[in-house]
């Protein structure tokens, strides 16, 4: 149970959140609905949104609609392989973010279906001692992220627009 004198930590896989709510629902996440519900359950002293920059005029109101509920947002070049195939994924910065920031933290929530994940909230869990709650499309989320989090919750028609 938390308390609203609980410190939380927010941070969030966009493009994982993107894809999938999409891919599952064709609809987007509502990130202030999230922010809503998050700000009654602590808190919320760190807020980081990872995205991949594609210099595209959407996505720059959508980073700034990020920012202005609160989110830090931190990007990532595009890269577009010669093969066809891109890259850029956060997943190394979001672990060391997290792991960085919890002397100040009592509970992290991570938005993820990435089962890369799951050593990382194992590790803050059981050496540190940080509850970590994963957001996640439940068909769209691995099963060693959703049985390793403390508690895992399923993405649905509430958090969508």
């Amino acid at each position: 149970m938390t308390s609203l004198a609980e410190k939380i930590g927010v941070f969030v896989d966009v493009q994982n959140i993107y894809y999938t709510s999409r891919d599952a629902f064709g609809k987007s996440f509502d990130y202030r609905a999230f922010w809503q519900r998050l700000s009654s359950r602590g808190n919320i002293i760190i807020a980081k949104a990872y995205a991949i920059d594609r210099n595209d005029e959407s996505q720059r109101k959508f980073q700034n609609a990020l920012r202005h509920i609160g989110f830090s947002v931190h990007l990532k070049p595009f890269i577009q392989r010669a093969d066809g195939s891109a890259k850029g994924d956060w997943d190394v910065g979001i672990t060391i973010d997290i792991l960085e920031s919890l002397p100040a933290l009592d509970r992290v929530f991570l938005l993820s279906g990435d089962g890369d994940f799951d050593r990382l909230v194992r590790t803050v869990q059981t050496k540190h001692e940080v509850p970590v709650e994963v957001y996640g499309i439940p068909e769209l989320t691995a099963d060693s992220l959703k049985k390793v989090a403390s508690c895992f919750h399923p993405i649905n028609e509430s958090l969508l627009i």
